[in-house]
């Protein structure tokens, strides 16, 4: 029985890479994936997965019109990867969780689960929610504890407190904390609930 998993993650602790590994490893084996990545994220370049370590592969983009299911449905694959998963829309992940469930392919989702000021993003909500395995990618704070939040931080390396939910970025724009560091951060920058 196929299954939808949700790996999720702070920032930097190598879920495009784990995808990557993983896609390389159904091919391996004579396998087809498909790999969908956000549209919005064009840090590498627009339809390309990319990994800190230089691992890259093309992606079909998503962004919120994107029919998930239909995609998969008209071409036959293997396994189903979405990467920056954190930028699925409530229908999508019901779309991935129906070709788990109906199509008989395994989904592999990998994102952040909470943003720059600790809230969920869409897509992780309804992916925790609808998941069959969520598994957490450990990262590790500047102190050595778990780092489980996103600090978004100013050109000044100071934490930005206030903005839009969604502003891509990589090691220049976040920080990946544990709970204990992120609150001490907002509370300096005057926002803590």
């Amino acid at each position: 029985m196929a299954k939808l998993y949700f790996y999720y993650a702070s920032m930097n602790a190598g879920k495009s890479t784990m995808l990557l590994q993983a896609s390389f490893n159904y091919r391996e084996r004579g396998m087809t994936t498909a790999l969908f990545t956000a549209a919005i994220d064009t840090r590498a370049e627009a339809g390309v997965i990319a990994s800190r370590l230089g691992l890259s592969s093309p992606a079909m983009p998503f962004d919120a019109g994107t029919d998930l299911h239909a995609i998969v449905a008209a071409a036959p694959v293997d396994c189903v990867l979405v990467d920056e998963a954190q930028f699925l829309t409530r229908a999508q992940v019901w779309q991935l969780a129906r070709i788990a469930d109906a199509c008989g392919i395994p989904v592999l989702a990998y994102g952040l689960r909470t943003d720059f000021l600790g809230a969920l993003f869409e897509g992780s909500q309804w992916l925790l929610a609808l998941a069959d395995v969520l598994t957490e990618i450990k990262s590790v704070c500047v102190c050595g504890r778990k780092a489980i939040m996103n600090l978004r931080i100013d050109a000044d390396g100071n934490a930005v407190a206030a903005g839009a939910q969604t502003e891509i970025g990589g090691n220049d724009r976040y920080v990946a904390l544990c709970r204990r560091h992120f609150t001490a951060e907002l509370a300096a920058a005057g926002d803590l609930p």
